[in-house]
Parts: structure tokens; sequence; C-alpha cells
């Protein structure tokens, strides 16, 4: 890890353009060890990898790693950073390097006194200038070391660069950078300070002014890009989620149904997003270096799982010798290790070492409820005492559950149960082609429906085409394509360009935007694709897996006042059990789904599953649903959404991150890289910070789990009606604990 670091530290500087001159070295302490990782001698920081960093002792002795032929040799210097690190205990990080600014004041002889406020909390009340010594010598080594015993941590050395440290990686590179905005002032205040003008030579001069001329561009540049934040006063009270239902609640205009609904078939959403807005926000994030832990915090953040994980790690670690990546579905691979949960209640998980957590994974969304629901568990088990979870053979609880999600979505006539919300994409796409005769589909890139063969397509990041579709034959995907999210005349174009082909059979889109809205839409999107699919002569297929009954009981299609002409459920349709899915709409596009083994006029599709509509998911459906109608559950989660989404603007206001949290409802999104907003667009943005702002998300989820948080991913949360005002405010201090570990902070 302390070799990542390094590694991390060099493209740092690099990406910043902190390097102007010769690179230097860096180093990270090991914790626990009298040993540091530095930068072999002579080696460009574009081309570092782990494997050549190199490991020596405190006494500056070069330790290879067992086996290794040859290898690398470590910095000439490495003996003046063991001098450091035996000097000074505080110090995890070590920057040499070479700055201009800070060469020209060694070359002049002038220590930097205290300029700011800036530079003395952080640097020390005066740069002081080492005398000089030839490098990687014992002389220098020791030159340094006395300098660095008083406590500051910047200085220069004469005719030789820089030297600053830090607590940790992040805070010596910041201290590096620190530093040469201080040489540049002091440098300008020499040559204009009245009566004493120092003589310059003509070229450090020259690479001065010109540095200026830059820099008042880009700083130009950050005024005008810059993103005011969203702010949140102190003393503003949070939304609760304990206010009265208001009596009744209308459908938005143009719904599939007009008349005043009870306030518990009402939606999640209490007004909807300012999308323009929260796009701007994320294009800043993304225009930003990343900015995640502080080294010594991502150490402790570790520690926590080393030290008090060590049931989930020992099953885990087991698992790989039988479970590919040991463990068996996406949302469980975390950082460091996935964690085994023994128990789950309402809103909290607690894990095999008795670890508990606020629960904002919600197994993916669908437990609307929270989770192991009891009132539901009960009923559910009761229906199962007497029929089995399964018999093979028809059940009425088939029909209760199609009844109850015609009651509450009209526009779903027709209802076929399947095991999955993969299932239930590949059987809208295949009706679609079935009842239109068109072969071609349109989705939106980035958006995740599953991982059937035809649209594994631009997942994730829109303009990828067949990037993770390694296994997946070339013609499964040949009649797939792909839209930029909210782009309505490129969806235009592709509609045009595959009437040349035989026309469009579906369109497909999540309704709040691909990935549960990380690209939210505008309100009036759905409209829109609406009416170019009838223009088209398209289907228009909603994927409400995610949405369906957590957007409401209307479903998304019932709060845009949208309707689709099939809709895809998944886990939400069954309360959080298992075989969850199906598709449902339009009666005559339903009709393709006929069962038997004759179809009706030759247009009957395939589909099956044998454990599809079975009496423990069906039941599970039926009685989720009518619970939370009863309860108006999508409206409480939503309001817990509400609070929890305020209380972290404030608290990203109050610390001031570049961070983005917004959200629809109870679908919560909190980005601190705004990796899932790169795109082919820009391919050289995306191949070059790809992994280090997905690493950061990754650490970022890690932190949070440690202080008793479950996310997706580090990014999305989703809460339920289990949510109350008192969990929601012990997340929000359990978010202001990490946050406050963040760099910089």
């Amino acid at each position: 890890m302390s070799r990542q670091h390094v590694v991390d530290m060099c493209r740092t500087m690099l990406d910043r353009g902190y390097l102007k001159a010769t690179e230097g070295n860096v180093s990270v302490r090991i914790p626990g060890h009298e040993l540091y990782a530095v930068t072999p001698s002579n080696y460009d920081y574009d081309r570092m990898r782990v494997e050549d960093v190199c490991i020596v002792d405190f006494r500056g002795r070069h330790v290879p790693d067992p086996g290794a032929a040859g290898g690398l040799v470590p910095s000439i210097e490495c003996g003046m950073h063991a001098n450091i690190y035996r000097e000074r205990p505080d110090v995890n990080a070590i920057v040499h390097t070479h700055q201009p600014y800070a060469s020209a004041l060694a070359f002049l002889r002038k220590p930097i006194p205290a300029l700011t406020d800036e530079q003395v909390r952080f640097l020390g009340r005066e740069v002081a200038i080492i005398d000089y010594a030839p490098a990687g010598t014992g002389f220098l080594a020791r030159n340094v070391q006395k300098r660095v015993a008083s406590g500051d941590n910047a200085f220069i050395i004469a005719n030789h660069g820089v030297v600053a440290v830090g607590t940790d990686p992040s805070r010596a590179v910041f201290n590096m950078a620190l530093l040469e905005k201080v040489s540049i002032a002091y440098l300008l205040a020499l040559t204009s300070e009245a009566g004493k003008v120092h003589t310059i030579p003509a070229t450090i001069r020259e690479i001065a002014f010109n540095k200026l001329r830059a820099d008042e561009k880009r700083i130009a540049a950050q005024i005008v890009d810059a993103v005011e934040p969203v702010r949140v006063p102190e003393d503003e009270p949070l939304p609760s989620v304990a206010d009265p239902l208001p009596p009744a609640a209308t459908e938005p205009a143009g719904g599939p149904r007009g008349e005043p609904q009870p306030a518990a078939h009402g939606y999640m959403i209490s007004e909807y997003l300012d999308v323009d807005d929260t796009m701007r926000r994320l294009k800043a994030l993304v225009a930003q270096p990343v900015r995640g832990l502080r080294h010594d915090a991502l150490l402790d953040v570790l520690n926590y799982f080393e030290t008090k994980c060590t049931a989930s790690r020992e099953i885990t670690e087991r698992a790989k010798r039988r479970i590919p990546g040991g463990v068996q579905h996406n949302l469980a691979f975390n950082y460091p290790f996935p964690l085994a949960i023994d128990r789950a209640e309402g809103a909290h998980l607690t894990d095999r070492d008795g670890n508990v957590y606020i629960d904002f994974l919600q197994a993916g969304g669908p437990t609307i409820l929270g989770s192991n629901y009891a009132p539901v568990n009960e009923q559910v088990a009761a229906v199962i005492a007497e029929s089995g979870p399964v018999t093979g053979l028809f059940h009425e609880y088939e029909l209760k559950l199609a009844e109850i999600i015609h009651e509450f979505m009209p526009h779903i006539e027709m209802y076929r149960s399947l095991g999955s919300g993969t299932e239930a994409v590949m059987a809208a796409v295949r009706a679609a082609r079935a009842h239109t005769g068109r072969k071609m589909v349109i989705k939106v890139g980035g958006a995740y429906h599953g991982w059937s063969d035809t649209v594994v397509y631009a997942l994730r990041v829109p303009g990828t085409f067949r990037m993770n579709a390694k296994g997946i034959p070339w013609g499964a995907t040949g009649r797939t394509r792909e839209t930029f999210p909210h782009d309505l005349g490129a969806l235009r174009r592709k509609l045009i360009e595959n009437r040349v082909r035989g026309g469009t059979a579906a369109v497909i889109v999540e309704p709040f935007g691909p990935e549960s809205g990380t690209r939210p839409v505008p309100r009036d999107y759905n409209a829109a694709v609406r009416e170019l699919c009838d223009e088209f002569g398209a289907l228009l297929i909603f994927d409400e897996v995610v949405t369906g009954f957590r957007t409401g009981m209307g479903g998304a299609a019932g709060y845009f006042g949208v309707t689709p002409d099939l809709t895809v459920f998944g886990k939400a349709v069954s309360g959080g059990y298992p075989m969850a899915g199906g598709v449902g709409g339009r009666a005559d596009v339903m009709s393709v789904f006929g069962s038997g083994l004759d179809g009706r006029s030759g247009a009957h599709i395939q589909v099956g599953g044998t454990l599809s509509a079975n009496p423990l998911s069906c039941a599970a459906g039926y009685f989720a649903i009518r619970e939370m109608a009863r309860t108006g559950a999508p409206v409480l989660a939503g309001r817990a959404g509400d609070r929890l989404t305020r209380g972290l603007q404030r608290l990203i206001d109050r610390y001031g991150l570049p961070y983005v949290a917004y959200n629809q409802g109870s679908i919560v999104h909190l980005e601190c890289s705004g990796v899932m907003l790169l795109d082919m667009r820009s391919p050289i943005k995306l191949l070059r910070e790809n992994k280090a702002r997905k690493t950061l998300m990754e650490q970022m989820g890690a932190a949070y789990a440690a202080h008793g948080i479950i996310t997706l991913a580090g990014s999305r949360m989703y809460t339920s009606m289990a949510d109350t005002d008192e969990v929601i405010d012990d997340a929000l201090a359990r978010f202001d604990r990490v946050f406050a570990l963040v760099e910089g902070v």
C-alpha cells in the first residue's frame, strides 16, 4: 500500500502540473516498521509502477524484495529521507523536487519569512535555506536533518531544490505546491521592493512572468467555471419524516389517472430536481482533481476492516475457493473485502462480527418497507405453510399479484411474472420485436438493464459500446444502439437511421435517468421520448426495476404522467423476496406471451422458468404492495431521502468540499469522485481518470462502512420507511465524522 501511495503522489504531481523542472524523489513511511517506500533512482514519474518502488530502512539501506532478480535501486537521496523519518516521527511522507521559483530563492540565499497565515499554518513560520552539500552525500542528509528538527514542513536546499514533508502523502504534496506559490509571491516582492531591487537572472525572470501569465488564465477559468455551493444554514430545520401525510394527493397533470387519491398513494418526490443545476455541479466535480481521505485516515479505515471484521474476512476468503471472486452478487463487491451479513432488520444490518450498520443499500432498492418487514413475513409464511414455496402449477397469488399491480398502475393491463429484472428485460425486448416485426432496439448510454446479451452495451459509461461484452457474440448486440443521456436530437437521429434498417422495435429507458438517476433526466424527457416513439412506431419500455413502487404506487409512469407500452419490474415487485421480476403493459402487446405450446396467430414468443410466479414471490409481492399502500411507505421513504440529502448538503457546505448530494425522493446520490459522469465524449479524460476516480469512490465507501453506514458503491443510497428522523440524524453524524477526514479539511 505504501508503494501505491508513492506512485499516486507521483501521478498527482504530474497531473496537477507541479513538476516544472527535474522530478526529484518521493517517499512514504511504512506504518509499524522502520522502513519507507521511495522512488527509484533516475526514473520518470509517468512510467512509475508499484513494483518499481523501492523499500529502504531507516539507516538508508536498500531492502530488496526476496527473490527479486536485479531490480531498481533507490534514489541516491534515500539517506536524506531516512534521516528525516528518524528525526520526525510525525512525518509520514516526503517530497524532494526542484521547483523553479524556490530554486531562484535558493540562488539568492533568501529564506521566506511568514508571508501568509496559510504558510504559517502548513509550512511553519519561515522557509529556511539549508546549506549546500553534494547530492546523495551524508553531508546533505545531516544538513537537512538539522533543519527539519525545527518542526517546520518545507525547506529550500541551496542549489538543490526543495524538501516538503507531511503527515500523509496528500499533505506532503500540498505543502510542496504551497511552497512554490509562496516562492512566487516572495520572488515578486523582492523584485519590486522600493529601493531594494535585487538582480535576478533574466532566465529566471522570464520563467516567473510566463508562469504568472499562465496562472492568471488558469485562475480566471476557475472563477468562471466555479459553482456556488448549495448553502444550507446551520439553523435551518431539516425536512421531517414525521410530518403528517396530507389528506389527499393528486397525480401530476396529464397522468393516466387524474382523480384524487389517498395520500398514501402519493409519490416519493416532494419537489422535482433542478436537473440543469445538478448537472452543472456534477460537471464541476469531474473537472476538479479527486479529493479523498488523508493517508492516516485511510489507514485507520483499513485498520477497522482488519481488526473489527475478521469473521467477514475469514468467510469471504474461504468463499474464494468455491465461488468466483468470493461473492455471488455485484453489490457485495466492496473494498477492501466484502462484509458478511448475519442479520437484517428495518434500517440496520449486523455483520458476523456483531458490527451494526445503517442500511442505505436496502438490497439494491427493493425493500421500501425496510429490511425483513415482519407484517409481510408473517403473511407470506402462512401462505407457504400451505402451498410450499413452489408447485409448478397455478396458484391464486399469481392472479392476486397481477390484479394489485393493475389496481395501482392501470396501464399494466396484463402482467407476466418472471424470475428477475434481467429476465424481464429479455422478455420485453423479445415481445417488442415480435409485436412490431422490427429488430432494432435503442437504449440510453450508461443505463443498466441487466446482464442479458442484447443490452450489455454502453454499460455504465456512455459511448463505450461493447467494452463490457466479453463472451457475447457480435450478433447479439448487432441490433442494439445507444443514445447519449438527455440528447433527444441524438435519439431522433438513431430512429431515422434505424428506418433504413427496418425500423425500431423499442426504446428502453430508466425513467429517472441511467443508473437510477446518476445522470438525472429533465422533467419533460420521458414525455418527449414517448412522442418520438409514437412518431416512429416504436414501443416505449420503462425499466422500473428500481422505481416501480419505490417512486409511488403509480410507479414512475404515474409520477411523470407518461404511459409506456411495456414496463419491466424487478426486485421491488416482491418487496425484497427472491425470484422477483416481470413485464407488463398493453394487452395487445402482452398477448405475445400467450402460454401453452401454440401461440396466437404465430405471435407466441418463448419465455419460461419453473420458478417464475411461484407462491413465495407472488404472495410476498402482493402483501408488500398492499402494505406499501396502507402505510404510505414510498412517501415516507422519500421524506427520509429529503432529510438525508439536505443534511449532506449542509455538511458539504460546512467543510467546503466539492462533492455533490442530490436526490429523487428515496434515491439519494452522494458523488465524491464523479466517476459515473465520465464518458467517451472525452475519451482521454476517461482513460486517464477512470481508475483514480473509481478508487476514490471505493475508498469513500469503505470509510462510510467503517463509520457504520452501508451504501451502494459509496455513491448511492436508498432510504426506506424504516428510516426515521433519528436514523437519518445518526447517519448524518457519521457522515460528519467521515467528511472531517478528507484531505484539506
